[in-house]
């Protein structure tokens, strides 16, 4: 068994406690009309059907619809419709508004599959194309479900401790908790915690692995506590719709703290991967330009994501305010991006070898097996990779 706890898990009692706290509901579910075959618009420049690519192109997502999500939602249009029964929506796949000759699927993940992990998704459910798998989550499955990625809509992990600024006016990063022997709450099995401490950043009896997702102790604290979250919601949750606290938390992104994990890379298995490349060649710059798109425009994107909310009826959660907060904080903390270079959606080979440097210790202490001969390249492509196509 893994020892890396999915987003899906961490996210749900956040949910829970966000749903008692705030009572706050997302938009009316409504669906463009029917989407039970090939649209009968015409295809535009770019003929996704004509590139082999499946019918129906089925993207299993993390975690019930948000904005991180976006630009996966940036590919429908007007016309889609839910399967509920499966918490699904599918509609005809468009390119900047052009249809291109085929449907997507989107799958919810979390408690839409019993809070399996998209990597266990992608083995179990072979309609499915691609699904969402972080960096250090391949590692941890690769031995017996490897994936390769090829690409990544998020430059940064949205992942980062919080804190209160009024307890701690002189705290500006996670490694100033460390120095001041701060109390961070967790959820147990975080790599990166495990890599913190390692590290020297923090000390392990400082850390508290019991948090259980719920903003209460952190409230009953008074903000004497730290506890992880995600920058691109709980400081805007925390702030308007937990009444209870109802001001500012400050936060330091693990990747600026040194973990620089790909999250929600796009993935598939490897056999998957190699046997669609010619769909792959013309889909992933189609998926490259949707992020470009849906954070100059979200509006659209994000009505369908609440619509999801409401008709997936699992209990999450979200508003407009996180929506519109979510996709502000990614741009401004350039958890979007283009890296490096002018391209967004393409990995950085140091990147990716640093991080497996990072948490190959901690996966063969837990035990977790690494496959000889393994090498990081093997996690990621930017065979599909349009280097034109950036923000």
């Amino acid at each position: 068994m893994h020892s890396t706890l999915t987003r899906s898990v961490a996210l749900t009692t956040l949910a829970a406690g966000a749903l008692v706290l705030a009572g706050c509901s997302g938009s009316t579910p409504e669906s463009g009309g029917a989407s039970d075959g090939a649209s009968e618009a015409p295809i535009g420049a770019i003929d996704l059907a004509a590139a082999g690519c499946p019918a129906d192109v089925r993207i299993q997502t993390d975690w019930n619809p948000e904005a991180e999500h976006g630009p996966l939602y940036e590919l429908l249009g007007e016309d889609y419709s839910f399967d509920t029964s499966v918490k699904s929506l599918t509609g005809p796949l468009m390119a900047s508004g052009e249809y291109t000759g085929v449907d997507v699927t989107i799958l919810a993940g979390g408690p839409a599959i019993g809070f399996a992990s998209p990597t266990t998704q992608l083995y179990t459910d072979d309609s499915l194309l691609l699904g969402y798998v972080g960096t250090d989550d391949a590692i941890n499955a690769y031995a017996d479900r490897p994936t390769l990625a090829v690409l990544a809509p998020l430059e940064k992990d949205p992942q980062m401790i919080q804190w209160d600024p009024a307890t701690y006016p002189d705290v500006t990063s996670i490694a100033d908790l460390g120095t001041q022997d701060i109390t961070i709450r967790t959820f147990s099995g975080q790599t990166f915690i495990d890599w913190f401490i390692g590290s020297g950043i923090v000390s392990a009896d400082q850390v508290d692995s019991t948090y259980d997702g719920l903003p209460a102790t952190f409230i009953a604290e008074g903000g004497k506590v730290a506890q992880q979250g995600y920058a691109s919601a709980e400081p805007y949750i925390y702030e308007h719709e937990v009444p209870e606290w109802g001001k500012p938390v400050d936060y330091q992104l693990i990747y600026d703290a040194g973990f620089q994990r790909y999250a929600q890379t796009l993935a598939g298995k490897p056999d998957v991967i190699e046997a669609n490349s010619d769909c792959l060649k013309a889909l992933v710059p189609v998926l490259q330009q949707a992020t470009v798109d849906y954070y100059a425009s979200p509006d659209a994107a994000n009505a369908i994501i609440l619509a999801a909310v409401e008709a997936y009826d699992t209990g999450w959660v979200y508003s407009q305010g996180v929506a519109d907060y979510s996709v502000e904080t990614q741009v401004d903390e350039g958890l979007v991006g283009n890296g490096s270079n002018d391209t967004v959606g393409d990995f950085e080979a140091d990147r990716v070898s640093t991080l497996f440097d990072q948490v190959a210790p901690i996966y063969k202490d837990a035990g977790i097996t690494i496959p000889d001969g393994f090498s990081p390249d093997q996690l990621y492509t930017n065979e599909f990779i349009d280097p034109s196509i950036g923000f």
